[in-house]
């Protein structure tokens, strides 16, 4: 552990949130890392087998409620939140409401977050190396076993939300969060008590019943997991209920009241929409060739669920759409998919759209 004195420990600790606001972050927290309460929630949701495929979750199970093992000598935890909040895209309900367009979630419309933030907070190691020295510390981004709500949440930047999100009273939940494990004991700060209150709006808004309870999330029906983390095919009972979602879901956060204060994206590259996937139809983007895919999504969050899984999930919005001629001509123009995913949610789609057009004919 990295030895200071008490009083510049303190002075440090002020330093930090200037420091992190010309960073571009919003705000800026430190805890020390108490997560026996999560560590017991973690294992009962893995036990329940909540996290479908992902199995990296289980593989590294109680470690992610053990900064020290992931990072030894930590004894704090700096959690910073950036606000990704897209107020140049168009607006989220009426893109859900077109069933010709396809929807996105929010914080994938923009350049990937991971190298921004990562870099941000690699920069505040630096600048907290400049003034101190030498310290022990290491920088995540979705980039390890990290229980990052529930530090977040301990070092006061929001609460965990029913739908199992953290909310910021002043920023509702439109942003990204990151951490530094170090070996400074800064002084902590005050964690965030819960404001939900009875408000249970995005228990009834999950298209797929994903949130079973407050405060429990199974994974393996929601339509993040379902589009992103989800490889193979995707079961038949849900793809009605992902609309034109083709990539992650927002409908538990667009019905929560907090985010009427929700802040904009600050960092440039976040506040630009890419390749006018907030305005772009179903048929555009389902005729990208795989050198399209990879073309426009360098830099993209969603380029890492690869083009088959770009095409799957394309096809079932298509399917849950209009049968236009447009649509079916698209859809059977991918017939030969060398993706056998691909072919089989083809198919699925194909025949819902021919059986309206029949229907429509009749």
């Amino acid at each position: 552990m990295t030895t200071l004195d008490p009083g510049t420990l303190r002075n440090l600790r002020t330093q930090l949130d200037a420091l992190a606001t010309e960073l571009g972050f919003a705000s800026l927290g430190v805890a020390a890392p108490k997560l026996e309460a999560d560590e017991r929630h973690l294992l009962a949701w893995l036990e329940a087998g909540w996290h479908g495929d992902m199995h990296y979750m289980a593989r590294h199970g109680a470690r992610r409620a053990r900064p020290a093992e992931l990072k030894p000598g930590t004894v704090r935890v700096i959690s910073v939140r950036m606000n990704y909040w897209p107020t140049a895209a168009a607006d989220p309900w009426r893109t859900l409401a077109d069933p010709e367009r396809a929807y996105v979630s929010r914080y994938a419309l923009a350049r990937d977050y991971h190298k921004i933030m990562r870099n941000a907070l690699q920069t505040l190691a630096d600048r907290i190396e400049s003034r101190i020295g030498r310290f022990g510390y290491r920088v995540f981004v979705d980039s390890g076993p990290v229980l990052e709500k529930a530090l977040a949440r301990d070092a006061g930047l929001g609460w965990l939300g029913k739908h199992t999100n953290l909310i910021a009273r002043d920023a509702g939940s439109w942003f990204f969060l990151g951490e530094l494990y170090t070996d400074l004991p800064l002084p902590e700060d005050e964690t965030s008590g819960s404001h939900c209150g009875t408000c249970e709006a995005c228990i009834p808004a999950c298209p797929t019943g994903a949130i079973v309870a407050p405060w429990k999330l199974d994974a393996r029906r929601c339509i993040s997991y379902l589009t992103i983390e989800h490889a193979g095919s995707i079961p038949e009972e849900f793809r009605p209920l992902l609309g034109n979602r083709i990539y992650g879901c927002d409908d538990c956060q667009l019905v929560c009241p907090w985010n009427k204060f929700a802040q904009a994206a600050a960092h440039p590259d976040l506040a630009r929409v890419r390749n006018d996937l907030d305005t772009a139809t179903l048929v555009e983007l389902f005729a990208w060739s795989a050198e399209d895919f990879e073309l426009r999504m360098r830099g993209s969050a969603i380029r890492r669920i690869g083009y088959e899984r770009w095409l799957r999930n394309i096809a079932v919005a298509l399917g849950n759409g209009p049968a236009t001629p447009t649509a079916i001509d698209a859809l059977r123009a991918r017939r030969g998919d060398v993706s056998p995913v691909v072919r089989e949610h083809v198919e699925w789609a194909l025949l819902r759209l021919e059986a309206l057009a029949t229907h429509s004919a009749a």
